[in-house]
């Protein structure tokens, strides 16, 4: 069932190379995408952005970020020589807590993060700067646990859908992270970044099946996806996302698809 406190979910990238190099061609239909998703943000006003990204890589439970503020020097793991990146995220730390009790209706134990010089993962850093610069809007960040299957993901979702409507607020759900996982090991000219034939007819099947708006078929064709192409951490930011619109959503537009180094990604827009 619809949860009326969510306005919109996204389907977003999560790659430092678009704040390090967003001049590269092959990456300005993401990057255009982005700026698409945020002016919908800044019609929509919502009270807060509910973020799961697959690069925030947990392993004994589930963790959600509760400092009332974040802010530092980003140098990425995989770019760094690319230079760094400043960012600033204001926290809903009350929505957070909730989402922290939430998830134990769902039987998964999360615990609260909060101290100084948290390390925030390039995904997070990568959809705030994007959509919200200058950090407007507060955030809720959860983790990806690497032992949470794609209905536990689901519930993730939901338990903050729910959060927010207790409260009163009215969210934007982000999904981070990317479509297929296939990248260059060896250093490229970014300039031809490309994703690979076989990997790029199943991304675009795969938003296919997104865009018809049938939430179950979607679900059954992701685990062939991954298998064939990689996907992204089992495409559990697509879990998240469908969790927080109630397991369905009427309609779906892909705003930008393109290479991230390789791997496929896409901002998709889902409306509830």
């Amino acid at each position: 069932m619809a949860n009326p406190s969510v306005l919109r979910s996204f389907l977003v990238p999560g790659s430092a190379l678009l704040l390090l190099r967003p001049e590269t061609p092959p990456w300005k239909p993401l990057l255009n995408g982005y700026e698409m998703a945020r002016e919908r943000l800044e019609e929509l006003k919502p009270d807060a952005l509910i973020v799961y990204s697959t690069s925030w890589i947990a392993v004994l439970d589930q963790l959600w970020l509760t400092s009332p503020s974040a802010s530092g020097r980003h140098v990425d793991q995989t770019w760094h020589e690319l230079g760094v990146i400043d960012y600033t995220l204001r926290v809903d730390v009350d929505l957070a807590m909730a989402c922290v009790q939430g998830t134990a209706n769902y039987g998964i134990r999360s615990k609260p993060v909060d101290y100084d010089g948290f390390p925030i993962d390039p995904g997070t850093i990568c959809g705030n700067q994007l959509l919200n610069p200058d950090s407007t809007v507060p955030v809720v960040v959860g983790s990806n646990n690497v032992y949470h299957n794609w209905d536990m993901t689901v519930d993730l979702g939901r338990t903050a859908a729910q959060a927010a409507a207790d409260q009163g607020k009215r969210i934007v759900a982000l999904g981070i992270g990317g479509l297929s996982g296939s990248i260059f090991r060896e250093e490229i000219d970014f300039d031809t970044d490309r994703i690979g034939t076989d990997d790029d007819a199943a991304n675009r099947r795969l938003l296919d099946v997104i865009e018809s708006g049938d939430a179950e078929a979607l679900a059954q064709e992701v685990p062939g996806y991954c298998e064939q192409a990689r996907g992204d951490m089992g495409m559990k930011h697509l879990a998240f996302i469908l969790g927080t619109l109630g397991g369905s959503y009427s309609r779906a537009t892909t705003h930008g698809y393109g290479p991230q180094n390789g791997s496929g990604a896409a901002l998709v827009e889902f409306v509830p």
